[in-house]
Parts: structure tokens; C-alpha cells; sequence
């Protein structure tokens, strides 16, 4: 079975940071992006491809549902870092078996309706609820911008 080495929430999913940082720090191999919306746009893939090229890894996009099965029925040694725009997106993958024991919060824009967590990550009562799940099941969710700097972990959702 493959290994998922890091999830990640951002949503902006995969730029130089992602690509470059995270990855050379991870170890992996493969950079896999589930999202239902990117799958089926080309554009933003060849952005993320570019990324991903430059730091020598595969890119692969999957729709949530495809995503898990695949990983569930495939074998492979694949080290993947797993990147997604929402707390629901990992949660649904959660759910459905895929081996997630930690997630690191990147970027999570302001909306309306949104509440500040941290300098860099806004919720709204679907991600609060959804990360409360996840916290509650045990999942270690911190807040990292880059890897080395400080790590700051999530025990509950505090908005400020």
C-alpha cells in the first residue's frame, strides 16, 4: 500500500511553496491532489504540473471518490504527499479507511463568514466541524507554514 507521508489543507493546493518546500522536505514521490473541481481543470493542472516538475515528484489529481478507491485497491510503494483545499475533503477520505494520522493546516483564505484560527487559516462552522471530528478521532492537526518553522498544534478550534 502506498504511504500517505503528509496531508495537507491549502487552499491553493500546490504552488512553490507546496511543490518545492514541502516536498524536499517529505521524502515522497508523488504529490496526489484530490479535488473534484481541479480534476476537471486542465489549467490549474498544468500550473501544479510545472510546480511539481521542478522539484523532480509526479502529480496525479483525483476526484474524491476515485482517490479512494484507487489508494484502497492498488498496490504501491508510492510515498505521497496528499493535498486537499478543505477540512470536508480530508475528512471524507478519513472516513473512508485512507490512512491519515496527521494534517498540517496550510493556507486558508478569508471568506465572508470565515473566522480567523491563525494568521493564515479562516473557518467557518463546516471546517470547525469537520476538524473537531478529526481531532476528536485522534488526528494530530498543526498549523506549519514552512517545514522548520515553529509547529503549532491544534487541540481544538479556538477563532480569535
Amino acid at each position: 500500500m502506498a504511504e500517505i507521508v503528509l496531508s495537507r489543507i491549502d487552499n491553493r493546493l500546490v504552488h512553490g511553496q507546496v511543490g518545492v518546500t514541502w516536498v524536499n522536505s517529505l521524502n515522497v514521490d508523488t504529490i496526489v491532489v484530490v479535488d473534484d473541481e481541479t480534476y476537471y481543470d486542465r489549467f490549474s493542472q498544468k500550473l501544479m504540473e510545472s510546480v511539481a516538475k521542478s522539484s523532480n515528484v509526479n502529480i496525479r489529481f483525483y476526484m474524491t471518490n476515485d482517490f479512494i478507491k484507487r489508494f484502497l485497491e492498488v498496490d504501491s510503494n508510492q510515498k505521497i504527499f496528499l493535498v486537499v483545499k478543505t477540512p470536508k475533503a480530508i475528512r471524507q477520505l478519513y472516513e473512508h479507511g485512507l490512512p491519515i494520522d496527521k494534517v498540517n493546516l496550510g493556507n486558508m483564505h478569508y471568506e465572508r463568514g470565515k473566522v480567523m484560527v491563525t494568521r493564515k487559516v479562516y473557518v467557518d462552522e463546516e471546517d470547525i466541524e469537520n476538524l473537531e471530528y478529526l481531532l476528536h478521532e485522534g488526528v494530530y492537526i498543526y498549523y506549519q507554514d514552512v517545514p522548520g518553522s515553529p509547529r503549532e498544534r491544534i487541540n481544538e478550534i479556538k477563532v480569535k
